[in-house]
């Protein structure tokens, strides 16, 4: 329930003692009150946009003068923030959407709040692949919130996905180094010097001698992959595409699909490579 009409009946309930589970917000309109129909569309659209974060109570002051005198409305439209019994802000007048929902948002848990919290609750029971989409819903939809980044980072760690992490971390803008931050990059910096295995330094040596050895570069691939490097796994068995799409009978092309399946259609790097591939290709 987002929009209620109040009458005498509910008043109490809807007004008062909904207040003490979420915000309130009292709309007192009538209908000779032009403002008043220009304001209500916008709080009707801000209640359903909050879906449920918050009622709106649209209290018809000429047929609920009581009420309304009760509350000491002198003015319509009158908007009032009803939060644990008490009126906590408000304002006269119809003001646009950008003042109200500035008003709200004072008051109200962010929309993509839910989508960290769903994500940490997986989170703690490890279950790093779960959080991950919803992350980075919650990512796009807060604008790149650095706080967010730092949770996703967490997760591409706890999955030894290095590269994600550094990726996103490479994205936080340098007024959100904070603690946390600093103790993300030096975990990304141990896990990539315990991720450097004799297997693959052998390899990187050999390809480093003979970059042009589709056999090593794709044998230097595979070693990425089995220590979850996928971005220098993918962007070498890019090249071997490039210069043989049916390199060892296609081996190049499907361990590239299964690296993209690992990750995710959600996951950034995912998408990026995929891009990459349609270009090849077509």
């Amino acid at each position: 329930m987002n929009i209620v009409d109040i009458n005498l009946e509910n008043a109490k309930q809807l007004l008062v003692d909904e207040s003490f589970a979420r915000p309130v917000l009292i709309d007192f309109w009538a209908d000779w009150c032009a403002p008043c129909k220009n304001l209500m569309p916008i709080l009707e659209k801000l209640a359903n946009e909050y879906a449920g974060a918050f009622l709106l109570a649209k209290v018809n002051a000429d047929e609920m003068n009581m009420i309304s005198s009760q509350f000491g409305v002198r003015s319509l439209p009158t908007v009032m923030l009803m939060k644990d019994g008490q009126p906590i802000d408000g304002f006269a007048g119809a003001l646009p959407e950008k003042d109200v929902r500035e008003l709200l948002e004072k008051y109200l848990p962010k929309p993509w709040e839910k989508f960290v919290n769903e994500a940490q609750a997986f989170i703690m029971v490890g279950d790093f692949n779960a959080a991950l989409p919803l992350l980075r819903q919650a990512y796009e939809d807060s604008k790149h919130d650095a706080a967010i980044a730092c949770l996703m980072t967490q997760c591409h760690l706890e999955l030894n996905r290095i590269d994600n992490a550094e990726a996103i971390l490479a994205t936080i803008k340098m007024k959100d180094h904070d603690a946390h931050y600093e103790q993300l990059l030096a975990q990304v910096e141990l896990k990539k010097q315990a991720a450097k295995t004799p297997e693959l330094v052998v390899l990187e040596v050999a390809h480093a001698n003979e970059p042009d050895d589709l056999h090593i570069a794709y044998q230097l691939a595979i070693q990425y992959n089995v220590e979850t490097a996928y971005r220098p796994a993918l962007e070498l068995l890019m090249g071997i595409m490039r210069k043989d799409r049916n390199f060892a009978e296609g081996a190049a092309k499907k361990t590239f699909m299964d690296i993209l399946a690992v990750l995710g259609k959600g996951d950034s790097l995912a998408i990026e490579f995929q891009r990459k591939l349609f270009t090849l290709l077509y």
